[in-house]
């Protein structure tokens, strides 16, 4: 007789039903561990995640147009997903640290870090773009799940300087790492739950189950629901509506606080959906229908917060009216932003290859040197 997963890791290992605060209608729910955590938001705090998906989604929209407009090479559109970025996005504190796939735009435009930033990557002039240590938010990574080790390394790090468990909020702090449901069938991912589960890391495993690994859907993947597999690994998980703001604020904020007071690794399934294509390099509608778009479309996190906010008066029109200038202003920028991008001197291909000087880059960057040189010399 097999032994139920409860007995073998604990009944908090097991995800238990969807946890939401907030329901398609914009009407509030209680939950008697979550409910609390986001009962204390203020409407500064509400207004500011409502303005943080609006821009989010319309810097998402500007950039999947530049890319058919062959301004970028590439673009990995976040539309639907904004709830679960931004709500989990601001339960983190300015010291915990986030490393993000390469889809994780709502959770950038909550970390500070100047949306443009993101695209010289995409246009290809840049291999990253930006100073992680300026928000504390990692480049972007390419390769699915590799960042998940790279997370749980940085949090394993964290532990041995000591910055869990004290007590001190100021001190102590988690690692998140995002990831998307196919991430959870690569190698790298299940390497990490086990390191992270084995050490006791601070680390929350964030993972935006959109329904779709490019084509193949996370039913396929998964014969049971993604969550589940945290429990395996002996760690809490939750299972949360990643189109409610407010849940996966909650969730968030518990997951992290238990990182940072020592209680280890958590992981999150916040179920969402992917409205548009996995990149612009593939055509959503060779294998799913409209039908499931338009139920999903229903369910939509933007509208939801809106609704809410406009029947507790805590919105009115000039709010929203303000929230949807700034949004234009900002594609209006994103646009003369990336069409202004130049490609840089291919010598710097060699720069931030390691922290100090090397003679094998120093060699290769001469000859790199010498061999475009040779073509003006050619010229004259």
């Amino acid at each position: 007789m097999t032994e139920p997963l409860t007995a073998i890791v604990g009944p908090e290992a097991a995800p238990g039903p969807q946890v939401q605060l907030l329901d398609p209608q914009g009407r509030r729910h209680d939950h008697p561990l979550y409910g609390p955590l986001a009962a204390g938001l203020t409407t500064d705090q509400l207004r500011t995640m409502y303005r943080d998906m609006v821009l989010t989604r319309a810097f998402d929209t500007a950039a999947t147009a530049l890319q058919r407009q062959g301004e970028l090479g590439l673009w990995p559109p976040c539309q639907g997903q904004e709830g679960a970025q931004v709500g989990s996005a601001h339960a983190l504190r300015p010291r915990d640290f986030v490393f993000p796939s390469y889809r994780e735009h709502g959770v950038a435009q909550v970390r500070g870090l100047d949306l443009r930033e993101l695209l010289p990557v995409f246009r290809g002039t840049r291999h990253g773009g930006w100073d992680p240590r300026t928000h504390n938010f990692h480049i972007y990574t390419f390769v699915i799940g590799a960042h998940t080790l790279h997370a749980v390394g940085y949090a394993m790090g964290v532990q041995r300087d000591g910055d869990v468990g004290t007590g001190d909020p100021a001190r102590d702090r988690a690692v998140v790492a995002y990831f998307g449901d196919g991430a959870t069938s690569q190698g790298d991912t299940n390497e990490a739950l086990v390191f992270a589960a084995s050490t006791n890391a601070p680390v929350v495993f964030f993972c935006q189950n959109n329904q779709w690994a490019i084509s193949v859907p996370s039913t396929t993947q998964s014969r049971v629901p993604l969550a589940s597999r945290g429990g395996g690994f002996g760690m809490p998980s939750v299972r949360v509506d990643g189109n409610d703001v407010l849940a996966c604020y909650a969730v968030a904020t518990e997951a992290l606080e238990r990182a940072r007071s020592g209680g280890g690794p958590t992981f999150i399934e916040a179920v969402t959906y992917r409205m548009g294509a996995h990149t612009t390099s593939d055509d959503p509608t060779r294998y799913r229908d409209r039908a499931e778009e338009d139920l999903w479309r229903t369910r939509d996190p933007i509208t939801r917060l809106r609704a809410h906010l406009e029947a507790e008066g805590l919105a009115d029109e000039a709010f929203v009216a303000g929230v949807d200038d700034d949004a234009a202003a900002l594609v209006a920028e994103v646009r003369a932003f990336a069409r202004g991008l130049e490609p840089p001197p291919h010598s710097a291909m060699f720069d931030h290859v390691y922290t100090a000087a090397h003679p094998l880059i120093d060699a290769e960057r001469a000859e790199q040197a010498a061999f475009e040189a040779s073509f003006a010399e050619a010229d004259q």
